[in-house]
């Protein structure tokens, strides 16, 4: 797994704690799976962080946070994988999810267009929130599970590719 690269990137803990607009986070910083790369707070992100970037609600990465935090899960990477709903996606994402939400409930597909208004919301998302809910719920638990399994998968291969290059070099060396 790329562990320095992603330390690298996201913020240590007292990077956080030192910034005084971050305060409210102060009760992240009591569990160290919160914050440590190892296999198991990552796949809980990647099933957080998943499942949360498919919500069709806005606060996503808020959702993530408190999620990751309940479940003992890597915050920084459960946070940065909401961003694959990011606003180039969002549209193609959802569409999606609710052409397949549609198929699940066996219910006609409208058509509709896209208005920034308070009467579009109002009108338009009536007639379409119960398939784009079960659409996104559903692929975003599909996807969260599978994230959290391929996470633990690739990261036993990764392992045991070091166990046999190890090996190999001990072997070397004798």
């Amino acid at each position: 797994m790329p562990k320095k690269l992603l330390k690298k990137l996201f913020p240590t803990p007292e990077q956080v704690q030192a910034n005084p607009s971050l305060g409210f986070l102060r009760p992240l910083f009591s569990k160290p799976n919160l914050w440590h790369l190892n296999r198991r707070s990552v796949a809980r992100a990647f099933l957080v962080g998943l499942f949360a970037a498919f919500l069709p609600l806005p606060f996503q990465m808020v959702i993530a946070a408190f999620l990751a935090f309940y479940i003992n899960g890597n915050v920084p990477i459960s946070v940065g994988l909401v961003w694959i709903s990011n606003p180039f996606t969002i549209p193609p994402l959802f569409y999606g999810t609710y052409i397949f939400g549609t198929w699940l409930l066996d219910s006609p597909v409208r058509e509709f267009s896209i208005e920034l208004s308070l009467d579009w919301v109002l009108t338009e998302l009536n007639a379409i929130w119960k398939p784009l809910f079960v659409g996104s719920l559903t692929v975003g638990v599909f996807l969260g599970v599978l994230g959290f399994f391929g996470i633990h998968i690739a990261w036993r291969m990764h392992v045991m590719s070091n166990w046999q290059k190890r090996r190999i070099n001990r072997e070397r060396r004798s």
